[in-house]
């Protein structure tokens, strides 16, 4: 698969069984882009699953994350061998480095060296990072030389637009994943997003998709339920008006969800 499908399954916080039943059911639902990383600890289950479902891999896309912690001297090519071997499907279509070095650990020269090694060995197909702010995107685009990034994958929802860094990739033109798109449930009780779900026959989750989706975002949304699984790519289908844009466009509050010690200082600015 050449291109990343927009809309992908999240494993995140699917430990093991759950990851394996949760894959299953987005493979079955019709999702062929599959969003994984290390530091959830189950892409062995994600890879079973995979396996199980039987899909030839050309109509796949695979993207997994290198932790932070994993970023020693010498350690993320190993770190992404055991990713693949678990995944089951050879390189990768897309592997992201989870977060910058927590509290700099680590070189962002040396770790970059090494993630340019991995791509340059054929490990993955594409390359990309994610919870970049603007200072890491910046040594990161320096240290890769002419190759690409092709995403930032970054919190982002109705309730956090973050703006500081949607616009400076644009400007490089690198595309935005939004994680936590459904602000960790918290917009199936809007009052503007169930009633634009209600004037066209969807649910307030699908609303709140389709709108990341309408600026051009690759959303990838988390669930546990096949129904809500299949809910949730259908919100590919549907298409919001200018006026229902701008509303929800209003729903900004900087609502951040994702702050512990293990993150960067977020962009102001």
């Amino acid at each position: 698969m050449d291109t990343i499908p927009q809309i992908g399954y999240g494993s995140w916080n699917r430990p093991d069984e759950a990851a394996y039943q949760g894959t299953l059911a987005a493979l079955e639902a019709g999702y062929r882009h599959l969003d994984c990383a290390e530091g959830y600890q189950n892409e062995e289950f994600v890879g079973r699953a995979i396996a199980a479902f039987d899909l030839p891999r050309e109509d796949l896309w695979v993207t997994t994350k290198v932790a932070p912690e994993s970023f020693g001297p010498g350690q993320i090519r190993p770190h992404v061998e055991a990713s693949l071997e678990k995944l089951g499907v050879g390189p990768v279509d897309l592997l992201l480095l989870h977060y910058p070095s927590i509290k700099d650990e680590y070189d962002i020269a040396d770790y970059m060296a090494q993630f340019a090694a991995v791509y340059d060995a054929g490990l993955c197909r594409n390359i990309g990072v994610s919870n970049f702010t603007k200072p890491y995107l910046d040594k990161a685009l320096d240290l890769l030389g002419d190759r690409p990034l092709l995403t930032n994958q970054v919190e982002l929802h109705v309730y956090l637009h973050n703006r500081p860094i949607v616009e400076h990739c644009a400007a490089k033109g690198i595309r935005m994943t939004a994680y936590s798109p459904l602000a960790r449930g918290a917009v199936v009780d809007d009052p503007v997003l169930q009633q634009i779900g209600a004037a066209v026959g969807v649910t307030a989750s699908q609303v709140a998709l389709a709108w990341l989706l309408a600026k051009g975002y690759v959303v990838i949304p988390s669930a546990g339920s096949p129904a809500r699984i299949a809910e949730n790519l259908a919100a590919g289908d549907l298409t919001l008006t200018t006026a229902q844009i701008a509303a929800i466009d209003a729903l900004d509050k900087d609502m951040r969800l994702v702050d512990g010690p293990w993150c960067p200082v977020w962009d102001a600015a």
